[in-house]
């Protein structure tokens, strides 16, 4: 249960927004509506909560001093306070006082009825589940999210124009529905039904309309649309536009460099990691260190790589991302020529941290295996990431296969030809060589088929030949084991309910 579960829950910057990085559900009822008003945040409350949403905790604890300190809107913005710092900073030594303290608010809120306490608790309540899974208690974990489910669903049907609970719960179905089907029983066991469609109407009626937590809907729906319809530019470009109104947001700035980075805009990804708001006021995100470590990486700046994945590692409390982090050393060292210093992060691969996120699985596996990479590819794999297909494409053809070129390296080969090509923007060229290693891979355990099964089935639904497409993203989901199984399989599932409208 770990590995999708925890996806489900938790993202590498954890604040409220990011909340639930794999999780929406039925049609949510208009049932026995309430004739009242639902109560909204008070101004400082709602002040408090958007200084949180720039990262700036301490500024917004300031600020709730003077409200009271029972109001469901006060309780619900410590909570994020709170929360955000613990998935932040992945520091195990704030998870026992946190889960307290969110357990005294939800005693608090049990007394109170209303729209927004009943809000808040359910939004409480997911918080707890996402920092128990967090931390390794994955049952209670499951137990809670059931019940954030519940209570959210509840709200939304008891309070039909109250549009924050839209929000959530709209989040929850899409990912829940998004999830491979090998998840399902467990969902159905606790009675989480999830609905990519459903999800993303919930969310967008909660991103149109004003309310405490339209920006957070905007953000939430700008992600999740980016996942569906693939349209990571507009997304790019909308971060891009609120991060220039809104200089002082770190938390714009994050998702500036994040999208650069997975659309391969290396120079736009460093360019906004070097402008973003830095001062004691902000909470630290060490995650963005090792975001431009990779970006550092691409360019061949091993040095700088090497300095950035370094400082990642002395700022960050978690046990998650250290395994790829040492792997990425490893990479910068080996490829800068400095053997004695890649052998020392090549063992810690092995100490460091844990092996439960698809990363440090790549890295641990890496380790495992024991088998050299190979330099030409990897820097072709690196070149590419980056965004800089010529220069793949160059290196590649220096690539000489022998009669002991080890399988793996005889089927990587064909698959950065075949994302060099496409990400350059010659389509008829990729399809060949993504053919070439789905023909070759046979049941090879490795990720370059059903990676190449997923990309011919984007190539298809773009070209609009909507069998083929669906016919390969069945193909990538049939593959049963490799290194990126997880985000393979539900990235075809969203794209077979998009196919399905």
């Amino acid at each position: 249960m770990r590995c999708w579960f925890f996806a489900l829950l938790t993202q590498p910057i954890v604040t409220h927004v990011l909340l639930a990085a794999l999780l929406l559900a039925a049609h949510v009822g208009v049932g026995a509506s309430s004739r009242e008003t639902p109560r909204t945040l008070t101004p400082t409350a709602a002040r408090a909560y958007a200084e949180l949403l720039k990262l700036r905790p301490a500024t917004a604890r300031v600020l709730l001093r003077n409200e009271s300190a029972t109001a469901a809107g006060t309780l619900l913005v410590q909570d994020c306070i709170d929360f955000a710092e613990l998935l932040v900073s992945q520091d195990a030594r704030r998870y026992a006082a946190t889960v307290a303290a969110q357990d005294q608010r939800l005693a608090l809120l049990e007394k109170q009825a209303g729209a927004l306490p009943d809000y808040a608790r359910a939004e409480i309540r997911l918080h707890q589940a996402a920092a128990q899974v967090t931390f390794g208690h994955e049952i209670r974990g499951a137990w809670s999210l059931r019940q954030a489910y519940q209570q959210m669903q509840a709200v939304a049907q008891r309070y039909p124009a109250y549009l924050p609970a839209r929000k959530t719960l709209g989040m929850l179905q899409f990912f829940i529905g998004s999830l491979p089907e090998n998840y399902r029983w467990f969902l159905k066991l606790l009675g989480l039904p999830g609905s990519v469609e459903t999800g993303l109407r919930n969310l967008t009626a909660a991103a149109r309309s004003s309310h405490d937590f339209q920006f957070e809907s905007r953000l939430i729906l700008a992600l999740l649309r980016e996942t569906y319809l693939k349209d990571g530019e507009a997304t790019a470009q909308q971060f891009e536009q609120l991060a220039a109104q809104q200089s002082d947001n770190l938390l714009l700035s994050y998702l500036t460099v994040s999208q650069r980075k997975k659309l391969h805009h290396t120079a736009a990804a460093l360019a906004a990691y070097r402008g973003r708001p830095t001062g004691a006021a902000y909470l630290p995100l060490p995650y963005l260190h090792h975001m431009a470590a990779d970006l550092l990486l691409y360019q061949g700046q091993y040095a700088a790589s090497e300095t950035e994945n370094q400082q990642f590692l002395r700022e960050y409390r978690g046990q998650h991302y250290r395994k790829d982090a040492y792997f990425k050393l490893y990479l910068a060292a080996w490829l800068g020529s400095n053997q004695t210093a890649a052998t020392q992060y090549r063992r810690q691969i092995d100490a460091q941290g844990r092996d439960v996120l698809e990363e440090d699985h790549y890295a641990q596996r890496f380790y495992d295996d024991a088998l050299p990479l190979h330099r030409i590819l990897t820097r072709a794999r690196l070149q590419t990431d980056g965004g800089y297909y010529p220069e793949a494409l160059a290196t590649l053809r220096t690539f000489v296969l022998t009669p002991t070129t080890p399988l793996r390296d005889r089927l990587e080969w064909p698959y950065r030809q075949a994302r060099a090509w496409h990400l350059h923007g010659q389509p008829d060229s990729a399809r060949r060589y993504y053919a070439r290693t789905i023909a070759l891979a046979g049941t090879a355990p490795y990720y370059f088929a059903p990676q190449s099964a997923l990309q011919l089935g984007y190539l298809y639904q773009t070209d609009r030949k909507e069998d083929t497409a669906r016919s390969y993203f069945q193909k990538a989901l049939s593959y049963p084991k490799h290194e990126y199984k997880n985000s393979t399989d539900t990235k075809a599932k969203v794209a077979l309910a998009a196919l399905a409208q």
